[in-house]
């Protein structure tokens, strides 16, 4: 009984370190560096959690292995075991890792990141992880990759509908005609902001936060107007008329001051792009332009028409530059 002592307090240390690893030192590392806001901290930890535990637990199992009374296969078989685990779990890791830093990468290049790619590299990562282990086992990997290519292709035929999907997902990620975080008005009058392009789906948030689901396939085919390309900055129009009796002059100044008053509001940024305006046509009862201003992205239309319309009312009421009502000819029969 005696000889189990050893193996016991192994395992029992193992478990004993692993939890103040865990609890203790990950933890408080954690904090420590959370309060440094290092780049990247968040996801080193991510990939590292519970994972201190695991080895130490593991390394306890392992010394307890070699130092109990069993028969060498036994031992052999159980070490095995233990390298399984312990390879698979670094394989997590760094799948873990790849993902989030493929996430960081193209949320800043594209503005929020899309699962599609994460996803598939992490999925890369523990095919070629599982290949690893297998090899390690002695299991011959070449019959196995080339009757897994068979099966695939077989597979593929039965699911054409998601590789369509999938590839249609990967084509829209490569080709940047659409990415997250663009504002997208399909060809049907859906629009919102794309939220995420995923391996079969490319969700779509409208303003009233309802989501719109269409198949990757169906988008990467469908004629869409992508209003964050080549810049989210656009130019917002509005139309007005005057009377006949203003002075054109006095109305285009009046008129661009309030613009650049306006963009002074919501768009300071892009103050140096003049506004200006058109006159364009002899109305019935108005001489009609149109004002053209520069604004960040399309959302900001709204709240750039709400104010030009308050801000030119007021204003041309001050100078007294008249927009006449539509006047109309009534007879009277007796």
């Amino acid at each position: 009984m005696t000889q189990w002592l050893i193996p016991v307090l192994f395992v029992i240390t193992g478990f004993l370190a692993g939890i103040i690893g865990e609890k203790v030192i990950f933890n408080k590392l954690k904090k420590f560096v959370e309060t440094k806001k290092i780049t990247g901290s968040e996801i080193i930890f991510h990939a590292f959690h519970r994972m201190t535990f695991i080895w130490l637990v593991l390394a306890g199992f392992f010394w307890a292995i070699l130092s109990a009374p069993v028969q060498p296969n036994i031992s052999n078989i159980l070490q095995k075991i233990i390298t399984v685990i312990l390879l698979y779990s670094i394989t997590l890791v760094i799948a873990r890792l790849t993902g989030g830093f493929i996430s960081v990468f193209t949320s800043r290049n594209q503005g929020v990141s899309t699962s599609l790619i994460s996803n598939s590299a992490k999925i890369a990562v523990l095919v070629l992880g599982t290949l690893i282990i297998l090899q390690t086992l002695g299991v011959q990997i070449t019959p196995l990759v080339t009757t897994l290519g068979i099966s695939g292709l077989v597979v593929g035929l039965a699911l054409q509908d998601t590789l369509a999907n999938l590839f249609s997902g990967f084509y829209l990620v490569i080709s940047k005609q659409v990415r997250t975080g663009d504002y997208v008005k399909l060809d049907n009058n859906y629009q919102g902001y794309v939220t995420d392009i995923n391996w079969r789906n490319t969700t779509i948030s409208e303003m009233s936060n309802n989501v719109i689901i269409v198949p990757n396939s169906k988008l990467a085919s469908a004629t869409f107007t992508n209003y964050h390309l080549p810049v989210k900055e656009i130019t917002l129009s509005i139309n007005v008329g005057v009377s006949y009796a203003s002075d054109l002059d006095l109305v285009e100044r009046v008129t661009i001051e309030v613009a650049k008053e306006v963009m002074a509001e919501i768009a300071p940024q892009l103050i140096d792009n003049e506004p200006f305006i058109r006159f364009n046509n002899f109305g019935d009862f108005s001489i009609d332009f149109t004002l053209y201003m520069r604004v960040n992205e399309i959302l900001d239309q709204g709240i750039g028409k709400h104010l030009l319309v308050k801000k030119l009312h007021r204003r041309y009421q001050q100078e007294e530059i008249i927009i006449p009502f539509p006047a109309r000819n009534v007879y009277l029969h007796n």
